[in-house]
Parts: C-alpha cells; structure tokens; sequence
C-alpha cells in the first residue's frame, strides 16, 4: 500500500521563551504558539537548533516537550527534537515523545564524534526500531559535521518505513534536488523541507515539500504565502514573497548563534515575549537590536 504524505508546508522551529532565570516561560511559549497556529502554520517543531536544545538538560528537554504537546492540543502537529550526541538518550527522549503522543520527532545526526557512516546507519536503526511514530531527519553539517547523502538517506528509508522526511538545512540547492530525485522519486510518501529561507521555492519547485526555518517565528505570513500562492499555480505571487523574505533572511547575519536575534525580532513585531537566551548564546546589544529592526523594516515585515 502506498503511504500518504504525513508532513508538508510550512513547520516553524519554534523558539524556546525562558524567564530572566532561564526557566521555560510558559506564558511567554503560549503566546507565540497561538501566534503560530492563527498565521495557520501546518505544524510545529520545538527544540530544534532555534529552540535550544543543545543548550538544555535532560529534564528540560522533557520539560518543553510535555507542555508542547500539551499546550498545543493537537491543533496543529507536533514534532519533537530528539536528537543527540548519545544514541541511548535520543532512543530515550524518542520514546517519550511518543509515549506523549507527539506526532513524529526530529532527529539530527551526532554532531561530536566522527561516525563511519555504518556507525551512523545503526545509530538511526537503533532509533527507528525503538519507537513507531514517525521521524524526520535532520541534516545541518555546517554544525554537526558531517552531511547526510541522499544514498545514505535512501538506504534508512528503504529500511524503516516510520523514516518519513528530512529537513534539509543546508545551502545547496542541488543537495536538495538530489535528495528530492533520489528518496523522494523512491518513496513519494517521504517529505523533503529547506532549512534555509532563501531555498523555499525553488524546492518547492523541484517537488519538495516546504519549509521548517527560524523566519517562521516572527514572519511566518511571508513563508505561508508562498507556500499558499505556490501550490494555487501563482508563481509570480510567490516570487514576490520569496524576495522579501531573501531580505530578512539577512538577519541570520547579525550575531551567532542566531537565537537571540529570532526572539528580538519577534519581540519587535509584535509579541510581548522575554528574549532570555540560553549561554553560551547572550542577549543582543542596544546597537544590534536596532539592526534587526531596521532589516524588519527594509523586507517591510513590520
């Protein structure tokens, strides 16, 4: 029988809200959750790179994820990051995504140790056999350091059918194409999404699936509109979209890591949340502050 597609559209990486002592802000995620769900997003995933994962403990980890998938409530789908440089503790956050009915986990690659690339097949065999929601992979060699090829990819789909699409945050538009003719041309079900703003509608075009980018937390109508005017044939709406969100796409440019400038340029737009970070990443400065508002205003977001 033939899988239907499971992901596709727009799926913000949502941004972790912490208070002054760095303790989750459940009010403050509240906020820009519904926030995401009324631009009629089509999913949500927290703790990506922009939620912080990498940054958090064990517990704090389960933490975001319980009141995510509670406090979303099945009004959208849920993803859970669940990756780590430990296959026992991913097999375990995995198993308690799904024991909390979160709709599917994303998983990035080790992004310490050099694996073999045998290593790394069994590091998500032993993954995929542990649970039966689906995953989506996740692949970011500028962090983790090593890229996931499409052969490598297509190998783990032929063999774990809850393997359902990856998130391709990677500047190369012909990795994407690649991974689109090779797994996606195999297994129609399997979604492939851009990491990066500036890919959305040519993957789109080359029959991706749509878009899981940091943008999505304070612009995310630019996003929806070009998926919207993309899929009802209005390219040239689409293009008009695509380049004003190629000139926010320049405030990834203005500190690193980028999460404080995500959560400053949501602040700015709007929403009345906390723009704590977690170290090493800190706060942005007065100066850098107005050069995200200033680049809000140039793309004609605010």
């Amino acid at each position: 029988m033939v899988q239907a597609l499971q992901f596709k559209g727009i799926i913000p990486p949502v941004s972790t809200i912490f208070n002054q002592n760095r303790k989750l802000d459940e009010h403050g995620m509240g906020i820009l959750i519904d926030y995401l769900i009324e631009a009629k997003v089509n999913g949500l995933f927290f703790l990506g790179t922009g939620g912080e994962f990498s940054q958090m403990s064990f517990s704090e980890r389960i933490e975001v994820a319980e009141f995510a998938v509670r406090y979303v409530n099945k009004r959208v789908p849920v993803l859970i990051g669940t990756g780590s440089t430990s296959t026992r503790e991913a097999i375990s956050l995995s198993k308690h995504a799904e024991s909390i009915e979160a709709d599917g986990v994303v998983i990035i690659n080790p992004y310490y140790w050099s694996l073999t690339e045998e290593r790394l097949f069994e590091h998500y065999r032993e993954i995929a056999e542990s649970i039966h929601i689906p995953i989506l992979l996740y692949n970011f060699p500028n962090l983790t350091g090593q890229d996931l090829q499409p052969d490598f990819v297509l190998r783990l789909v032929d063999e774990h059918s809850n393997i359902v699409g990856i998130k391709e945050t990677i500047d190369s538009i012909s990795h994407i194409s690649e991974m689109i003719t090779k797994v996606k041309g195999v297994h129609p079900h399997f979604s492939v999404f851009c990491g990066f703003d500036n890919h959305q509608l040519s993957t789109l075009q080359l029959g991706g699936d749509g878009t899981i980018s940091a943008s999505g937390n304070f612009a995310p109508q630019l996003s929806t509109e070009i998926y919207k005017a993309f899929t009802n044939g209005k390219i040239d709406k689409a293009v008009s979209f695509q380049k004003q969100l190629a000139v926010v796409s320049q405030l990834y440019n203005i500190d690193t890591p980028f999460v404080n400038v995500i959560k400053e340029a949501t602040k700015i737009c709007g929403l009345d949340i906390s723009t704590y970070v977690l170290p090493p990443a800190r706060m942005l400065s007065e100066e850098k502050i107005k050069q995200v508002r200033r680049t809000l205003e140039i793309a004609k977001v605010l």
